[in-house]
């Protein structure tokens, strides 16, 4: 790493989070470098899968087809629902994602797959059950082709705010940067450098996720089972485990995880002698701990990802919270660095994305009381259960868990306004979000005089405009995070010219009426 160098950004942290956020910010013009203090990605055991939102953003940057062929491979392995293939077997796998709720799995035959926001959302399914370690991978390929170095091994151990840039130190000595973003995970050394609060709950409980070799797995259950102790799960691919007891969080859970101790966690948790032999995958603990930080935002510091929110575990929803925070900041930060937009619009970022963090952290904290082994928590979770085996249950909670149903609280009266963009096909046979793989602002134009068009030829260089036959709706501008910043069912202009100050900053040239 060359010390002297001085870059726009550097980011701090070579996860997934990390990765999308770079790539975003190479995409904006941005000089760019990675820190992360591993020497190599990591192995253990993460999400496995990802929600709408976050399929969509690797769609819009033409990985798609790179995802698809994951989840093809991960089909191919766990077979259909999640069950590993009898021999013989030439069904074709479901690839309806649907997730669980504490543990409860969600039936894609009760979902009402014709809800119009699920319906709107459909293109990227195909990448849905994309598991954390291969996603990270992808996005390694995909930085190192928009020419981003990352640099290993490299750790923060101090930094200085100077007004006009960001002194840090590192383990490799000591560089300057224009800004930057703590992407570094729960325990960020950035966010402990710059003096951010982060408040929350403490950890009541410990929990596992393994792989192993069990040599007795007659004694234990299929799924999720409940005992006074925890609750267990087993599968849904051969050999894999997950515990949750109830009793205190582990003194130190950076501790190397042995086999003995998931072994011993499952026999207190299933109340048997289960034996295991071996461990197939770098096993994770994990806990309930519940903080969000005080802003994500200090000077020319930012966070994003873990290191500006953590939760329980489960539905995977950390993974998609941090993609959606890098997407959302990636731009922001790209504009000010760039010179169009001014530093008041990184507001918007804490702005935007605290409240889908709040919602995210109530969501598995919710998750988290259904699961308790008690019998308050055993009549509450069945109550669940008979929610979720309705049909609008279980498509409240796909919609949910999906994301398909969130949005941001931006001007305007359209429906599509703050929400993702949905498939948009145009006439010609392509999508809306093929059009997007440079990053930048989209606006659909579907006037019959092109008159939404003519009027963004202002900010040329920041919007690419595609004009398509008639139909609705007739205009839709779509920030490079996705999110619709103004539609229209007319021909009338009224609002885009406001929408495009706003969000694509002072016109280049005079805009034409």
């Amino acid at each position: 790493m060359s010390n002297d160098e001085n870059v726009d950004v550097t980011v701090v942290g070579a996860g997934p989070v990390g990765l999308v956020l770079a790539a975003e910010l190479a995409l904006s013009g941005a000089s760019v470098r990675v820190l992360e203090r591993l020497a190599e990605p990591e192995t253990s055991l993460k999400a496995q899968g990802i929600n709408m939102p976050t399929a969509e953003a690797l769609d819009r940057r033409g990985l798609l087809p790179a995802a698809e062929q994951v989840q093809r491979d991960v089909l191919e392995r766990v077979g259909t629902y999640g069950r590993a293939p009898e021999p013989g077997d030439r069904r074709a796998p479901d690839a309806r994602f649907t997730g669980h709720f504490a543990g409860m799995v969600l039936d894609p035959d009760l979902v009402d797959w014709a809800d119009p926001d699920i319906a709107a959302h459909t293109a990227a399914a195909g990448a849905r059950m994309v598991p954390q370690r291969e996603l990270e991978a992808l996005l390694a390929e995909h930085v190192a082709g928009l020419g981003v170095p990352v640099h290993r091994g490299v750790e923060v151990t101090g930094l200085h705010d100077t007004g006009d840039g960001v002194l840090v130190d590192t383990t490799d000595g000591p560089v300057r940067t224009g800004w930057l973003v703590g992407c570094d995970g729960g325990h960020s050394a950035v966010r402990r450098l710059a003096g951010i609060a982060f408040p929350g709950t403490a950890p009541e409980l410990t929990g596992y996720q393994a792989v192993v070799d069990i040599a007795d797995p007659e004694k234990l259950a299929n799924g999720w089972t409940w005992s006074s102790a925890g609750a267990y799960r087993c599968g849904p691919q051969p050999g894999r485990v997950a515990i949750v007891e109830f009793d205190d969080p582990p003194a130190d859970r950076s501790t190397p995880i042995t086999l003995e101790d998931v072994q011993a966690s499952l026999r207190r948790v299933s109340g048997t002698d289960v034996t295991l032999t071996a461990l197939r995958a770098t096993p994770t603990r994990w806990t309930d701990n519940t903080r969000q930080a005080a802003a994500y935002r200090s000077g020319r510091v930012l966070l994003a990802g873990d290191a500006a929110h953590v939760h329980p575990p489960f539905g995977g929803q950390g993974l998609n919270l941090g993609v959606g925070d890098a997407m959302n900041l990636g731009w922001k930060l790209g504009a000010v660095v760039a010179g169009w937009a001014p530093e008041g619009l990184l507001d918007t970022y804490d702005v935007e994305r605290r409240p889908v963090g709040a919602w995210v952290m109530d969501w598995t904290r919710g998750q988290i009381a259904v699961l308790r082994g008690d019998l308050k928590s055993a009549a509450l979770r069945g109550v669940v259960a008979d929610l979720l085996g309705t049909r609008d249950g279980t498509t409240y909670a796909v919609r949910k868990i999906s994301g398909v149903d969130q949005r941001v609280d931006l001007p305007g009266d359209h429906p599509l306004v703050g929400r993702h963009a949905p498939d948009l096909w145009l006439a010609d046979g392509s999508r809306l979000a093929d059009h997007g793989h440079g990053g930048g602002f989209l606006l659909l134009d579907r006037t019959p005089d092109g008159g939404f068009a003519r009027l963004a030829t202002a900010w040329a260089g920041r919007v690419t405009t595609v004009t398509d036959d008639h139909a609705t709706p007739t205009g839709v501008l779509v920030r490079p995070d996705g999110v619709v910043a103004w539609a229209c069912d007319t021909t009338d202009s009224a609002g885009l010219a406001d929408a495009l100050h706003r969000w694509t900053g002072t016109p280049v040239r005079e805009p034409v009426g």
